[in-house]
């Protein structure tokens, strides 16, 4: 049970007269949003509790560069079952770490701290209420009675019952103070919404939003990102977003990649410049610092490499040694080569590379069923051959003979256990054929991208984050993909 009167009753009075000096103190400099924390980011990230309905999109971040902040638009099991997975890269900037961020970030936590301070009082004198509203009908009770009362009552009963009615009649002014406390708190609290929406507007014109909660947010939004992703499974390629342009830098080929069975607490990024001979790779600690050029370290390959068919599949590099069909497999925690085995019969350099050339004849990449190698043989008439790989021993598990010319290919990648073959090194680039591992079958597509700067020499996908990893003419470029997957009523892929 509320105390009545006392402490209660004078908080208000000193709540308000500490607010109305901090709404004037808030309104005669800039101020954080309350609003746009509490309520609209919270809905537009989904961190808000609420399930997506069907056919509905959520907006999460897939990961941050110092410049801006990729997002991954997802929408949730459709009518007809399907699902539709693509990200884009907004078109300004979020975060700023100057001092408006910072004054605004103390300010916004004072109006939470009275936002705060508000509905606890509110919740309190509501409840006060009540306890008083329940003894006015007694009250009123109690005084009817005394008023016609006649000798039916005793002397005794009739003074108990008045003494009875003087203990209660104090409760008429505290339940009249209570009502208006009420209505006053009702009235701050549309003060303090109104406040912060003029904050909000503010904020998002400064464009200074909360650099740590923004960070929180981004780590919180990538396990959401990787759990979608693994939610949703496999789907068909059905579309390429626009090139996204990391970083210009090194010669016109080369190659860079992340893990693609790395933890979502690993963003390292590898670079390896040129398509022979090449033995340096960098290794960046995230996305970012490869963007600025900063944290890394160098590996020396013991062999050098040829082609730009290399990738990074669960803490080793896997590529092509330099005059040979034989793959190494380079673990880059122990900076060892652990084992190196040939591909029976494939061609090597440039028996048998992609039309853009560059010693390309063996391909290696990964997707969401393991690692995979693309190349070609003579008793395959130049045609593409598709090999699963055991990536302990590097043995052929299966392979398929696609029909495909190898030479008429610009480059290909696996998504989900198909191989797609592109015309990256035409200026019209498509993604044009199809050939499916579960069917054995091809088909042939019409999928466009924009081959932003005229030569790719290097194009993988990325499982973990679903994008295109390209080097297009000294520049490291990104493309987001676009799937369909098939939901089962039970929910899985």
């Amino acid at each position: 049970m509320w105390r009545l009167g006392g402490p209660r009753l004078l908080l208000l009075p000193l709540l308000c007269a500490g607010l109305a000096g901090q709404i004037g103190a808030v309104l005669s400099t800039m101020a954080m949003v309350t609003n746009w924390m509490s309520q609209t980011l919270p809905s537009l990230v989904g961190l808000n509790g609420t399930a997506s309905r069907a056919g509905s999109s959520e907006k999460i971040t897939l990961f941050q560069s110092p410049e801006e902040g990729w997002q991954l638009y997802t929408s949730a099991q459709a009518p007809d079952g399907k699902c539709i997975c693509t990200a884009v890269i907004p078109a300004q900037s979020t975060c700023t770490r100057d001092g408006r961020s910072r004054e605004l970030r103390q300010l916004m936590e004072k109006v939470q701290n009275v936002s705060q301070s508000m509905e606890v009082l509110e919740l309190r004198t509501y409840r006060d209420l009540q306890y008083v509203r329940s003894m006015e009908t007694p009250m009123r009770s109690l005084d009817a009675r005394l008023r016609v009362a006649d000798g039916s009552l005793s002397a005794k009963s009739f003074q108990e019952l008045k003494d009875r009615l003087m203990e209660l009649s104090p409760l008429s002014s505290v339940l009249e103070q209570y009502k208006a406390d009420t209505r006053t708190v009702l009235r701050l609290r549309e003060e303090v919404r109104n406040l912060s929406s003029s904050l909000a507007a503010i904020q998002e014109e400064m464009g200074a939003y909360g650099y740590e909660d923004l960070q929180q947010r981004v780590a919180a939004l990538e396990s959401r990102l990787h759990a979608c992703a693994q939610k949703l499974g496999c789907g068909k390629l059905t579309g390429v977003s626009n090139p996204i342009t990391i970083r210009a830098m090194g010669s016109r080929f080369g190659s860079w990649m992340s893990d693609a069975m790395a933890p979502s607490t690993d963003s390292r990024v590898w670079y390896m410049d040129g398509y022979y001979k090449g033995r340096r790779v960098l290794e960046f600690r995230s996305l970012g610092d490869f963007v600025k050029g900063q944290h890394f370290v160098q590996h020396l390959l013991p062999q050098p490499w040829a082609g730009t068919g290399h990738v990074v599949y669960n803490g080793s590099l896997y590529y092509n040694k330099h005059q040979s069909n034989v793959v190494v497999k380079y673990h880059l925690g122990s900076r060892a080569v652990l084992l190196q085995r040939s591909l029976p019969g494939a061609g090597y350099n440039n028996t048998f590379p992609y039309s853009w050339g560059g010693f390309s004849d063996l391909d290696l990449m990964a997707d969401e069923r393991g690692l995979w190698a693309v190349y070609t043989t003579e008793q395959n008439a130049g045609n593409i051959v598709l090999s699963r790989l055991d990536p302990r021993t590097l043995a052929v598990l299966r392979s398929w003979d696609t029909g495909f010319p190898k030479r008429s290919a610009g480059e290909a990648f696996v998504i989900c256990g198909t191989l797609y073959v592109t015309s990256s090194h035409l200026a019209g680039a498509k993604v044009y054929f199809a050939f499916s591992t579960d069917t054995g079958g091809y088909e042939y597509t019409d999928v466009p991208f924009h081959n932003q700067y005229a030569h790719i020499s290097m194009l993988d996908y990325n499982p973990r984050q679903r994008a295109l990893y390209t080097w297009n003419n000294g520049h490291q470029v990104l493309y987001n993909v676009t799937l369909f997957h098939l939901v089962s009523p039970a929910g899985a892929a």
